[in-house]
């Protein structure tokens, strides 16, 4: 015989409408809704353009690890992105000179274009974002959303431990998720 369905609250938690990781992704996925089109247009994925975006944005080489870190991507992900970026030749690879093993990544010429391309088209899709929410209402929820990115993530739990889980194994400093 088949459980009943009842509501949230008669399992001892809050309601979905309610849960801030559901209501994040809903809000991601519709804001990704506004620039999907867009990247589409240019054979970009949404996590390509991630890893562009932040190669512009440092305007240096950074290596695997702290790239992965400030695109949120796992390893693995990014080393297909980079395969993919590195054969269009919108990145480019080189051996970090104080260790063999490493490699530090970089924005091509061309990459540097496309980033230049793509960029007003983006903007335009923020002042169309800014009209309808609000310019003021959207920086006021970036700065809201900042300061809950910086939040202590070993939060203690409802026994009084800390519970010390990581989402990707990527830490991420204020500065770094400020600057993408």
């Amino acid at each position: 015989m088949a459980m009943a369905s009842a509501p949230d609250e008669d399992f001892g938690i809050r309601p979905l409408v309610r849960s801030l990781p559901m209501v994040l992704l809903r809000a991601r996925e519709t804001s990704m809704q506004l620039f999907r089109p867009m990247l589409s247009d240019y054979d970009l994925t949404e996590q390509q353009w991630r890893v562009l975006r932040v190669l512009a944005a440092r305007q240096k080489p950074l290596d695997v690890g702290r790239l992965a870190a400030a695109t949120f991507l796992l390893a693995p992900s990014l080393s297909r992105i980079l395969v993919n970026l590195e054969a269009r030749q919108l990145v480019e690879r080189q051996t970090a000179p104080e260790d063999q093993r490493r490699s530090l990544i970089e924005l091509s010429e061309a990459g540097g274009e496309l980033v230049n391309l793509v960029a007003p088209r983006s903007e335009a899709i923020y002042r169309r974002v800014e009209e309808r929410f609000g310019a003021d209402r959207l920086q006021a929820l970036l700065v809201e959303l900042h300061e809950l990115a910086d939040l202590d993530p070993s939060l203690p739990d409802t026994n009084g431990s800390n519970s010390n889980t990581a989402t990707n194994g990527n830490s991420n400093t204020s500065a770094e998720s400020k600057e993408t």
